[in-house]
C-alpha cells in the first residue's frame, strides 16, 4: 500500500503516476487532495469546470463531481480503461482523501517528484478552490 500526500502536485501528472501504478496491481491511497493544484489562468480553469458541471441533465448525466477528492479520482477514472475489467480493478485500489484520515496519520507518505508544482509556473489553481467557486 502506497500513501501518496497531493500536496503541490500537478494533478494530470499525479493522475497519470497512479492510473500507471493501479494497473500494474499497487494499492494507493492520496491524502491531501483538496491541495492538489491545476495550472492555467484562474479565468479559464473555472470556465472549463463550469462547462463540465453543466453539461447535460441534472437527471441523466453526466455526473462531475464538485469535491476535490472525487476530481482526483474522476481524473484517474479518465486514464484508465474503466469499462473493462482490468480498468475497474485498478480503480478499486485507488482511494483518495481529504486530508489525512486518522488510521494513516503514522503512515510513511510518498511525494511524487515528477508532479510537484515547479517554481517557474505562473498560474495555477488548488482544488479547494476550485471546488468552492463550482
Amino acid at each position: 500500500m502506497i500513501v501518496i500526500d497531493a500536496n503541490k502536485l500537478i494533478l494530470g501528472r499525479l493522475a497519470a503516476v497512479v492510473a500507471k501504478r493501479a494497473l500494474k496491481g499497487e494499492e494507493i491511497i492520496i491524502v491531501n487532495s483538496e491541495n492538489a493544484v491545476i495550472t492555467g489562468r484562474k479565468k479559464d480553469l473555472l470556465n472549463q469546470y463550469h462547462a463540465k458541471r453543466a453539461r447535460g441533465d441534472p437527471l441523466y448525466g453526466p455526473y462531475f463531481p464538485r469535491r476535490p477528492n472525487l476530481i482526483i479520482k474522476r481524473t484517474i477514472r479518465g486514464m484508465l480503461p474503466y469499462k473493462q475489467e482490468k480498468g475497474l480493478k485498478a480503480l478499486n485500489r485507488i482511494k483518495c482523501y481529504n486530508g489525512i484520515p486518522l488510521e494513516l496519520k503514522d503512515k510513511k507518505m510518498e511525494m511524487l517528484a515528477e508532479a510537484k508544482l515547479k517554481g517557474g509556473v505562473v498560474g495555477y489553481m488548488s482544488l479547494k478552490e476550485i471546488s468552492s467557486l463550482i
